[in-house]
């Protein structure tokens, strides 16, 4: 295929604003799992409450082996932090089991980007895996079939991550508010949770500008083979 330029143009930038939002996260739940919140309430406590609040009573909370491989499995209607958050009384703990609780509460209200993405994960699974693989065969061989199909394919991937933007952002404004109207933190504390919350949307927003960069390179391959 040659030199790739789109690649070096449009992908490469967002890889290393990846690795940046990586380290920047990584660095800001470090900076406050420093910091005890006042209430000693852990992360697991606070997931608790919150989601009690809520009316949710359905869902268990899971302790997972890592750190931040917190998440909400709709299908199982389990909450399952990670060993910092689950059982540590500290900002970053709150903030994130809070987090995941919010995605509790999307599922439990019927919040219609959370359906709209679970139901787009065999898609989006299928797209990364084999998509740019197709894409790239057809363009070898010279197949405008198979490229359609891998860019078609990829696509499906590329939405998910978009959608994946809303989600997560309204996971965290919804845990920044109940933190603050049950008085989980304190004003200063829910600084420290937002810069938490922020540092990890950064995360979602470099993976779905890499995928966009990526469907675009794709394409852009594709009109040239074309010419």
């Amino acid at each position: 295929m040659g030199f790739d330029i789109y690649y070096f143009v449009l992908v490469v930038p967002t890889l290393i604003l990846s690795l940046w939002a990586q380290f920047f996260v990584k660095s800001t739940f470090s900076k406050y799992s420093k910091i005890p919140c006042s209430r000693s309430i852990t992360g697991r406590e606070a997931a608790d409450l919150l989601m009690q609040k809520n009316g949710i009573n359905d869902v268990s909370i899971e302790r997972v082996q890592g750190s931040l491989t917190d998440h909400y499995a709709p299908g199982a209607k389990k909450l399952r932090l990670s060993e910092p958050v689950y059982q540590q009384p500290t900002i970053s703990a709150v903030g994130v089991a809070a987090h995941e609780a919010g995605h509790a509460i999307q599922h439990a209200t019927h919040y219609g980007p959370l359906a709209l993405r679970s139901g787009l994960v065999p898609i989006a699974n299928i797209g990364s895996s084999i998509g740019p693989w197709l894409a790239i065969a057809g363009l070898m061989a010279s197949f405008p079939l198979l490229i359609n199909l891998g860019i078609l394919l990829f696509a499906g991937s590329v939405m998910f991550y978009l959608i994946t933007l809303p989600v997560e952002f309204n996971a965290s404004a919804r845990a920044l508010r109940l933190l603050q109207s049950e008085n989980v933190l304190n004003a200063s504390e829910l600084k420290g949770a937002r810069k938490v919350l922020t540092a990890a949307a950064m995360t979602y927003v470099a993976s779905a500008l890499t995928a966009l960069m990526s469907l675009l390179r794709l394409i852009l391959l594709s009109r040239s083979r074309r010419r």
